[in-house]
Parts: structure tokens; sequence; C-alpha cells
């Protein structure tokens, strides 16, 4: 049997037992949790910027090691947007629109952060581009229509599906157009 023999078993100068294992874990965890506690919330403006720019740094740092990562910008971007700085949020989700324009979540988050904070002009810009890029994703169709109808605006309605329908898109387009031009009550059309 090959086992190890402890090559010295003198005592030690201070016995370490177990009351003083256990005491030192329990010190330990009430400072993580005073620690935590502290860090919860800033107390007043200028801890708000530090933590701010401590956040941001961790995100452009994550990003710096993994560019391609879609779920980091896209989180990047949605917590700038809780920050209540919407030209941040937009220069990152063009940032990521840069490293992948493809990726079709990536657009509909960006349009609906523009839709959630009011601002419908820029939401068009976003869902028309959308379109324009991917005229084959009918999610981005939909959802461009559906924001127009909630806002009453049928003449933009009625332009968007006619670009739709120049792409010869499936039936469930059809007869998605076809219901907006009965609750319009323009059945001439």
């Amino acid at each position: 049997m090959n086992q190890r023999a402890a090559k010295n078993r003198n005592e030690a100068d201070s016995q370490i037992t177990a009351q003083h294992i256990l005491r030192q874990a329990l010190d330990s965890a009430e400072a993580q949790v005073v620690k935590q506690n502290n860090n919860d919330r800033p107390t007043d403006y200028d801890e708000l910027l530090i933590e701010r720019q401590r956040k941001r740094k961790e995100f452009e740092d994550r990003l710096r090691r993994s560019p391609y990562s879609m779920s980091t910008w896209l989180k990047y971007a949605h917590w700038e947007e809780t920050q209540q700085d919407l030209i941040r949020s937009r220069s990152i989700f063009q940032r990521a629109l840069e490293r992948d324009y493809k990726h079709v979540p990536l657009w509909l988050r960006y349009a609906e952060m523009e839709m959630r904070n009011k601002n419908i002009n820029l939401a068009r810009n976003v869902w028309d581009e959308a379109v324009t890029l991917f005229p084959r994703v009918d999610q981005f169709w939909y959802k461009y229509i559906h924001m127009e109808d909630m806002l009453g605006e049928y003449a933009h309605v009625r332009q968007i599906y006619e670009r739709w329908m120049a792409w010869s898109p499936d039936k469930n387009a059809w007869e998605s157009y076809i219901r907006f031009e009965i609750r319009a009550k323009e059945l001439t059309r």
C-alpha cells in the first residue's frame, strides 16, 4: 500500500479547531451580506455615476471577449434603456447590427425599444430598414403593420401591405390584408 505519511507530526504553534473554522466562515458570510446590502443601490448621484461606469465597463469587457454574443449586446442595450439613456441604447443597437445585421431578434428588440419609448418615427425607420433588408421575414411586416394600425395610421398600413404584397407572400399575409380592408371598411380595394 502506497500511503503518504505525514512528515512532520509535531504540534503546531496554534491549533485550528472546528469552532475556529466555523466562526471564521460565519464572520466572512456576515461581511458578504453587509457588503451586498451596501452595494444594492447607490445613495447619491456620484455613486450612481460610478455604478453606471462600472457596469458599462463590465459590458464592454464582455463584448471585447466575445463580440458576436448577441445576448450580451441585447442585455447591454436594455440596461442602457433602463438607465433612460436612449442615445446610448441606440448606439449599442447600431454597433450590434454592424456585427450581425442578420440577427432577427436584434431588429425586433431595437424597434420595440423605440416603440416603448414613444419614438414612433425612429421605430418606423427601424421597421422600414428591417423589411427592406429582409422582405421574406413575415414577422417584421406583421409587427410594422400592427404598430401603424394601433396608431390609426391606415394610409401607412395600406402602403406597407402594398409593399409586402409586391413580394408575393403566403396566403396568411393576403388574408391579413383582406381583414384589414374589411376593418377599414374599404372593400372596393
